[in-house]
């Protein structure tokens, strides 16, 4: 997959094993590998605020399914892959349209691997009128809930997200919903003043001081203030943002440039937990953006000493965190189990997610079946 922080594409090679309540988990590789240049301008080029033309979008829907392909060939290792799943990049999410498109076609994927692929996970709940985002809650109730504790999972990648997990309450449950912008502005800052591709650990972010101004005026956007479900993206916390406030952000160093974009990533998170989860409850971040120690600095600042922790902690890695969810998904489509919350994204009801492009799938659908009969006893 690839996330709209645009920073290359995740691969994950894992052992997955269906369990009476969810799945055991082993991540045998993990990789991100960045966009060859070319590669990266030309997606550049059509994403929003861009508006890009039919025969662009078609040639690299072509060209990332290549790239997808051969990053998982790579991954893999030569080793038999049983299915693979393939989120892709998304190009274009209105989710309260209930529109969404991702590209990155899947056959070259299934014909490298010779594995059948799942892919195209949002469309099922857009047809039912749901957000088709963000769907990773499904697999944080699964992996990440507990009896014993109140808990936020959160992901940081391009966009930030959350999904409340009260203990021991169902699934269906849950509360989630994209808070906004996650790493996405932050590292196109950072690409614009030094040309690195982010804040490696946090460093600038760190030595930074929050212009309350900007900050303030950021935050006015009336996403931050509506009430879930929601999803945004690219559309509206894209690269277009920087270019509003362009004047502001000139005026700042690099430094204080990259904390007061943080600040639009945690203050907006911070006040969505304290506004929805239950009192105390911790947080486990995941996605790219718990590499930035400062930002993870910031949230637990916001949020109190002793209420933030890595999923790495809970035995998830926090970089492949997203690849994994997908493998999940897309175990759960093979089975033919709805994998959507409709209390999450609005859909009228669930869903099985995905399509299939099938390689030897009687035989793929069989092993899964015994599979699943032994996990459940």
């Amino acid at each position: 997959m690839s996330g709209t922080s645009l920073d290359g594409i995740d691969a994950a090679l894992l052992d997955l094993s269906p369990t009476e309540s969810g799945y055991d988990v082993r991540v045998e590789r993990f990789r991100t590998v960045p966009f060859e240049d070319r590669l990266r301008r030309r997606l550049e080029a059509v994403l929003p605020p861009n508006v890009g033309s039919s025969v662009a979008v078609a040639q690299l829907h072509a060209d990332l399914g290549t790239a997808f392909a051969d990053v998982a060939r790579s991954v893999a290792g030569g080793e038999r892959v049983d299915f693979a799943a393939t989120h892709g990049l998304t190009l274009y999410h209105d989710g309260s349209r209930a529109t969404t498109l991702q590209i990155g076609r899947p056959y070259e994927l299934r014909d490298v691997l010779a594995a059948t692929v799942v892919w195209d996970f949002r469309s099922a709940d857009c047809a039912l009128g749901g957000e088709g985002a963000p769907l990773v809650p499904f697999v944080d109730a699964m992996l990440l809930s507990s009896c014993d504790e109140d808990r936020v999972a959160i992901n940081i990648g391009g966009i930030c997200n959350l999904t409340i997990l009260a203990r021991s309450a169902p699934a269906c449950d849950a509360i989630a919903f994209d808070t906004g912008p996650g790493t996405m502005l932050l590292d196109a800052f950072v690409r614009e003043r030094t040309g690195k591709p982010y804040d490696a650990g946090g460093s600038y972010t760190a030595a930074g001081t929050v212009d309350e101004a900007l900050a303030a005026s950021l935050l006015s956007d009336p996403y931050f203030a509506r009430e879930p479900p929601k999803s945004t993206g690219r559309e509206r916390f894209g690269r277009q943002l920087l270019d509003a406030h362009a004047a502001a952000f000139d005026r700042l160093g690099i430094e204080d440039g990259c904390a007061t974009l943080a600040a639009l990533t945690v203050r907006p998170l911070a006040a969505a937990i304290e506004r929805y989860a239950p009192p105390g409850a911790r947080a486990i971040v995941g996605g790219g953006g718990a590499r930035n120690l400062a930002l993870v600095r910031m949230l637990e600042i916001a949020l109190g000493q002793g209420r933030v922790a890595l999923a790495d902690s809970f035995g998830i890695d926090a970089d492949a965190k997203e690849a994994i969810a997908f493998a999940i998904l897309g175990y759960e489509t093979l089975r033919g189990r709805p994998a959507n919350l409709p209390r999450v994204t609005g859909a009228r009801e669930h869903a099985v997610l995905g399509a299939i492009v099938p390689h030897e799938l009687p035989s793929l659908l069989a092993r899964i079946a015994r599979e699943t009969q032994r996990a459940s006893g």
